[in-house]
């Protein structure tokens, strides 16, 4: 996956959270889970939403940072090591919790379950795999 759609898909989920946050709905019924009897699992916040997409654009430049997409800012160190670290999350995030979220769930049949298994899953995966690839170039 090229950096520049890494770094593009990061802007597009945090933007996406931040209208979640300023209340916008689309799409918002699959990206809560849900218990068996249809409950949300937790309630965000707006303001935990906000953080979400606050979070999600500077994973966006983090990566383009490390591809130099975008121009360093001081030592670059630790941008490399903080890609990794993203990388590992994401891909922690793709395994899941072997409950509610990830390859391994064991609560299905909701909205939310069908989409993770078949979209946001693969997508932390792919995330993962174009984040460590701009922080740690093999060429």
């Amino acid at each position: 996956m090229g950096h520049t759609l890494t770094s593009a898909i990061f802007v597009i989920l945090g933007l996406w959270h931040l209208y979640w946050a300023a209340g916008g709905k689309l799409a918002h019924g699959a990206a809560i889970p849900t218990r068996q009897d249809g409950s949300p699992l937790f309630r965000p916040s707006a303001a935990g939403t906000a953080a979400v997409g606050t979070a999600l654009l500077a994973c966006a430049a983090l990566v383009a940072f490390n591809a130099g997409l975008l121009p360093a800012i001081g030592a670059a160190r630790w941008t490399r090591w903080a890609g990794a670290a993203l990388a590992l999350g994401l891909l922690v995030r793709a395994i899941g919790d072997f409950g509610y979220v990830g390859f391994f769930k064991r609560k299905g049949g909701n909205p939310f379950a069908r989409l993770d298994t078949r979209v946001y899953s693969p997508l932390c995966l792919l995330l993962a795999a174009g984040t460590l690839a701009a922080s740690w170039p093999l060429a």
